[in-house]
């Protein structure tokens, strides 16, 4: 017989679909907040439907984003007037980033679709002297703490899909269309790991089951 818990995370879960809501939009105005105001270059890797590609564009020179998935990477292109200064490119995260180097570098909910030590390494030779690197990423709770924030984040996900939504029944947007795969890393691999490549990075655990993690390049 099925238990009560899970009777109530399916109940949930199905309350989540019903009323769902972007949490890596959620923090695009937190990951602005941690830039400068006009830079030149900018780069977004995994940039899905281009929503913070198109954020970015309104403090940089140019901008481009990439991302692996075709589909979703014309998307964009769609999405975006034409007088605005963003490309978007079709290419491995790795291996296919157009030539640099970036005043600022943006990643979202893409690095644990890499191997992360290699990604932070690409991030750091493609980043200009003085620049900016910004990591919204997810981690494999692990630890008390993150079980705390996940017990936190749960009703916290619910009460704000239902107010995005005016309690009314919605439609995923198109920036939560994109492939989805869960994180095996726990946030202290990641700080660990992280620190060796970059060294001074700052890395905190978020609510909605996400970490931050910013880096200057001096």
């Amino acid at each position: 017989m099925t238990t009560l818990p899970h009777r109530l995370l399916r109940a949930l879960d199905r309350f989540n679909a019903a009323h769902p809501w972007d949490h890596n939009a959620h923090y695009h105005p937190w990951i602005l907040r941690q830039l400068p105001r006009r830079f030149d270059r900018a780069l977004d890797v995994g940039c899905g439907s281009g929503d913070l590609a198109r954020l970015l564009a309104t403090r940089a020179g140019t901008v481009h984003g990439v991302d692996s998935d075709p589909k979703i990477t014309a998307q964009a292109q769609e999405l975006t007037p034409p007088a605005t200064p963003v490309t978007f490119t079709t290419a491995d995260a790795l291996t296919g980033i157009p030539a640099g180097p970036y005043d600022v570098l943006t990643c979202v909910a893409t690095i644990h679709h890499l191997p992360f030590t290699e990604a932070l390494t690409v991030f750091r030779r493609h980043l200009a002297p003085g620049g900016t690197l910004v990591i919204l990423g997810l981690s494999h709770p692990t630890t008390p703490a993150d079980h705390l924030l996940g017990a936190v984040a749960a009703p916290l996900n619910a009460a704000t899909g239902w107010l995005k939504n005016k309690g009314r029944t919605a439609r995923r947007p198109l920036s939560m269309t994109a492939v989805t795969r869960p994180a095996a890393m726990g946030f202290p691999d990641i700080v660990r790991e992280a620190r060796a490549v970059l060294p001074g990075a700052r890395l905190r655990r978020r609510l909605f089951w996400r970490y931050t993690l910013v880096w200057h390049h001096r």
